[in-house]
């Protein structure tokens, strides 16, 4: 009897490699929870002691996460290659709710929202089938270009700042992504597979040899690094409040049924949207309920890790699995969070914008299997194109509208998914009343990733 042929995504590689290669995901990632922490912190001035203990909270929830996702128990996480982080736009609103209440506010936000995403799933569930390839490539190219942007501010700094766009931040992350593309174009194999981390350690060695990396700190300190839960006492909980972070969250719905279609189709594993989109989804309700009683804002899935997936080619979700361990043990490990910690911002970001316009290329590939010579297709994707990059590359062009609109609006991935999933309606799904000419058939995907999506949800 022939053996049983393993499905790449279920495959376990060697302990060596799903160290090195889970090591690759961690610090590609790491900027984001570490970003996450000291906005908070310096926002609302908390003390050095909160700070760390919420780093610590941090990565814990996003090492927690992410084996939830790769392991997928109990129909929680999807059994694909997932790195969880704290939403950037989350972090925007749960600041927001902090500084316009008080931060036991913001946290019973957190944890309001988290349960909000298991009453509404139902719901969602039945409305996959209105993100067919045209929509989901669409998110791929804005979630790419968006964070191209934050990690482009990463490497310049704060603009009128004294150091911003000073030439030896730029040179650093010129030279990550030099010796990037130079690893990838000479190793193959497994080294050719740790391209990303090569370069991501000789930019950070070159960081050292220039003087722009300091190891003071690393070693003092408490060694073992263990977080308080409600850091912040009992949270309040205020459905009021709550109701941008609610408004964001069917927003982060709608990206994680992007993010799960588009891995699965990186990693060649056969997926019902419906079911697993909702097995998603409830890994990031868990995760963000436990996050939110931590003192974290919500922790999602990210597309930051599919671009990796991408470019090495291991489709083994057993390597983010050991990503969350890895992210587990910087949790509790005081020194190796400083370590990751000390690694300059234009080193990651350097290595962050190659993985990003991975998918960003990937959105196109996603795109060209389309037909845009369709006239529905065609303007759907111009109209998202246009919404979705306009407050991306013209900051504060809705700053004079209302709260609640500069919300949507001004979140160009949520205004560009918002406008694409609402045409692609209009033009496949629903018949016109009055049509001069030949009129598509109502009720017609355009290039559906599966047609399967009927299956009820788990």
């Amino acid at each position: 009897m022939p053996a049983a042929v393993t499905d790449p995504v279920d495959e376990v590689l060697p302990v060596s490699r799903l160290i090195l290669l889970g090591l690759q995901h961690v610090l590609v990632m790491a900027a984001s929870p570490i970003t996450a922490v000291f906005l908070v912190g310096r926002a609302l001035h908390l003390s050095s002691d909160l700070t760390v203990n919420l780093i610590s909270a941090t990565f814990l929830m996003c090492g927690l996460g992410s084996l939830l996702q790769s392991i997928g128990p109990f129909k929680f996480g999807a059994r694909l290659p997932f790195i969880m982080v704290p939403g950037g736009a989350p972090i925007v609103i749960f600041l927001t709710i902090a500084q316009q209440t008080d931060i036991q506010t913001a946290s019973g936000a957190v944890i309001l929202t988290a349960l909000f995403y298991f009453v509404f799933l139902p719901v969602f569930a039945r409305c996959v089938i209105y993100f067919p390839r045209l929509v989901i490539g669409t998110m791929l190219l804005l979630v790419a270009i968006n964070l191209v942007k934050v990690y482009g501010g990463i490497i310049t700094g704060t603009p009128g700042s004294p150091d911003f766009a000073a030439p030896k931040g730029v040179l650093l992350a010129l030279c990550t992504v030099g010796f990037t593309l130079i690893f990838a174009r000479l190793f193959t194999g497994i080294a050719g597979q740790l391209s990303v981390l090569f370069g991501l350690l000789i930019g950070t060695i070159a960081a050292a040899l220039t003087g722009n990396m300091s190891f003071d700190g690393i070693l003092s300190g408490p060694v073992i690094a263990l977080p308080q839960p409600f850091p912040f006492g009992v949270p309040h909980f205020d459905l009021v409040s709550a109701v941008p972070l609610i408004v964001f969250s069917i927003i982060s719905m709608a990206e994680a049924t992007g993010q799960t279609v588009a891995i699965a189709d990186v990693v060649g594993k056969e997926i019902v949207p419906r079911d697993d989109v909702s097995k998603t989804i409830r890994g990031d309700a868990l995760i963000s309920l436990l996050g939110g009683c931590f003192g974290t804002s919500l922790i999602i899935t990210s597309g930051e890790n599919i671009g990796i997936v991408r470019a090495t080619g291991v489709r083994s979700r057993y390597v983010t699995a050991t990503s969350g361990i890895i992210l587990l043990v910087i949790a509790l490990l005081a020194p190796l969070g400083r370590l990751v910690n000390a690694i300059p911002g234009a080193v990651v970001g350097g290595t962050a914008i190659i993985v990003f316009c991975i998918i960003a290329v990937m959105g196109i590939d996603m795109l060209r299997k389309v037909d845009l010579r369709e006239h529905g297709n065609l303007f759907t994707l111009a109209a998202a194109l246009a919404v979705g990059l306009l407050p991306i590359l013209v900051p504060g062009i809705y700053s004079k509208f209302p709260a609640g609109v500069q919300m949507i609006l001004g979140n160009g991935l949520a205004a560009g998914t918002v406008v694409a999933v609402l045409l692609n309606i209009l033009f496949h799904h629903v018949r016109p009343k009055f049509a001069f000419g030949h009129a598509e058939p109502a009720g017609e995907l355009a290039d559906p990733i599966a047609p399967d999506t009927q299956v009820a949800a788990e």
